[in-house]
C-alpha cells in the first residue's frame, strides 16, 4: 500500500506544502505527506462486479473510520474507492467545524493504515496494491449521506445514477439545483424538471462550485 495524506480547501490555498519522506518542498495548492508500504495480491469478492466490490470496500473502510474521526471532533464526509491513472485509490474525505488541518489527515491517515493492516473484514483484508488519500472535501465536495442532501438544498449538484431512470433516457449523470431530499428520494430541478432520484440508485454525487 501506498500511502498518501492530503489536506486541500481554503484554510491551505495560499500557503501549503508537500512533505516526502522528511523533505519539506513547497507546493501552491495542497499539503502532501507520504509514506510507501506493501500489500498483498488482489482479491476481487466472487460474483460482484467491479464497481460492486469497490462500494463494499468503500462501505467497510467507512465503519472502520466513522468512530475515529467522530471521537476527534471530525466528520467522515465520504469514501471512495476507485481505479485512476496512477492505479488504484482509497480516498476519505473529512471535515471539522474551523477547517481542516494537515495534522487532522496525518492522524487518520496513520490511524487508518494500522487498523486497515490488521483488520479480518473480508471486503479488505487482500485488498491488493492500492494509494490511501485522506483530504478535506474541496469545493465540489461529495455528497454521500441522506442529512447532507437536505443540508445542501439550494446548491447546485451533479449525480451519477447506477441505471437509467426512464425509457430513452441515456445519460447517467443528472445535473442540476438540490431541492433535497423526501424519504428514499432525491430530487433535483434540472432547467427541463424536476428529477427524482431514489437513494440506493445513486452512486457518487458531487457539489458543483459556484461558477462552474
Amino acid at each position: 500500500m501506498q500511502t498518501l495524506f492530503l489536506c486541500f480547501g481554503e484554510a491551505h490555498e495560499k500557503n501549503n506544502f508537500l512533505f516526502n519522506q522528511g523533505q519539506m518542498k513547497h507546493r501552491k495548492s495542497e499539503q502532501t505527506e507520504s509514506v510507501s508500504k506493501t500489500s498483498g495480491a488482489v482479491s476481487a469478492l466472487a460474483g460482484d462486479s467491479g464497481e460492486e466490490r469497490d462500494e463494499k470496500i468503500a462501505a467497510a473502510v467507512r465503519n472502520l473510520t466513522e468512530a475515529l474521526c467522530e471521537s476527534e471532533g471530525m466528520e467522515l464526509v465520504c469514501v471512495e474507492y476507485q481505479r485512476e491513472s496512477k492505479g488504484r485509490v482509497l480516498r476519505l474525505y473529512i471535515d471539522r467545524p474551523g477547517g481542516v488541518r494537515l495534522e487532522d489527515c496525518v492522524y487518520v491517515s496513520r490511524q487508518l493504515s494500522d487498523i486497515l493492516d490488521v483488520s479480518t473484514d473480508p471486503n479488505i483484508e487482500n485488498i491488493g496494491p492500492y494509494s490511501l488519500e485522506v483530504t478535506s472535501p474541496g469545493p465540489d465536495r461529495p455528497v454521500e449521506k441522506k442529512a447532507d442532501f437536505e443540508k445542501f438544498r439550494g446548491r447546485k449538484i451533479k449525480i451519477r445514477i447506477r441505471r437509467q431512470l426512464s425509457e430513452g433516457q441515456k445519460a447517467k449523470t443528472v445535473q442540476g439545483i438540490l431541492s433535497g431530499i423526501s424519504g428514499e428520494t432525491v430530487e433535483i430541478q434540472t432547467a427541463q424538471k424536476t428529477v427524482s432520484i431514489p437513494f440506493q440508485e445513486i452512486r457518487r454525487a458531487r457539489l458543483v462550485p459556484d461558477g462552474a
